[in-house]
């Protein structure tokens, strides 16, 4: 029996609820829904999830100056969504630098932090399927996005198995017309995958189509045997939340490149083989 998209897209809906994201329907959440998270289609951030975050990871931090955080990342400062995506790369991993008040009335500086990467659970997992924006006139409906917090990082993009017209590199130019249509979508994205049901790649944001890799392993001590659905090895090996956000802090740069800003994710046997070596170190410390 032939899968169907919609098949495969309950299945990575699945896989993801297993590593403990939540997961809900675009339509639900969406501005005129039965549980509305945003007030408009062009909105892609769920602030109400990031304000809690907010609170959550900077109690100390006055809510107005919270607020000021959220309106930096509402507003975009730059055309140019690698630039875009570059600058809020950096408050993700570093924190939103801000000015505060301390007790005795001198100011100093403080760090907002958008995401705990010590302890995965304090953050808000989500996925999202068939997550409606409509920017400008167009009016684009992405298969699964993946929040942190209310930020959306990760876009996956399905095709159905049973077309053979429906292709992993239909899956690729998908997402680039969906970069050039909603790219506020995109303003924060980490991780980009495309999948036939049968094949699964990640890639970034920058990556061309010979970029897109497989992602052959779940934990790094084996190697996902041929045959075995490759989008559940992917989304289990990347997606788990404690692999993802080292993926996001520690295996992810930009270079500058003669033809403009690349943007580089690790592949799976880069990202363990560092890993076992620093977990290898740290034993080594008496």
């Amino acid at each position: 029996m032939k899968l169907t998209e919609d098949q495969v897209e309950q299945a990575a809906l699945e896989w993801l609820q297993g590593l403990g994201y939540t997961v809900l329907h675009g339509p639900d959440i969406s501005p005129d829904g039965q549980a509305p998270e945003r007030i408009s289609y062009d909105q892609v951030l769920l602030t109400g999830r990031l304000r809690a975050a907010l609170g959550t990871l900077n109690p100390q931090i006055d809510p107005d100056i919270r607020e000021e955080v959220l309106r930096k990342l509402v507003q975009t400062e730059t055309p140019s969504l690698i630039e875009e995506n570059r600058r809020l790369h950096r408050y993700l991993i570093d924190g939103v630098s801000v000015e505060v008040t301390r007790d005795d009335g001198s100011t100093g500086g403080d760090d907002v932090w958008l995401i705990d990467f010590e302890d995965p659970t304090r953050n808000d997992w989500l996925a999202v399927n068939q997550y409606t924006v409509i920017e400008g006139q167009k009016n684009r409906r992405p298969d699964v996005v993946l929040f942190v917090n209310g930020i959306p990082l990760a876009v996956i993009e399905l095709k159905n198995p049973g077309d053979e017209n429906a292709t992993l590199e239909g899956a690729y130019h998908q997402l680039q017309t969906y970069k050039d249509q909603i790219p506020s979508l995109f303003r924060t994205n980490t991780a980009l995958v495309t999948s036939d049901g049968l094949h699964a790649r990640i890639g970034s944001l920058t990556a061309n189509r010979e970029r897109f890799m497989p992602w052959r392993t779940v934990d790094g001590t084996e190697i996902a045997p041929k045959g075995s659905p490759e989008l559940g090895t992917l989304i289990e090996g990347v997606f788990e939340p404690s692999r993802f956000l080292s993926l996001l802090r520690d295996f992810t740069v930009f270079a500058d490149t003669g033809g403009g800003i690349a943007k580089i994710i690790a592949g799976y046997h880069q990202f363990h083989a560092v890993r076992r070596a620093v977990a290898s170190t740290l034993r080594a410390i008496p």
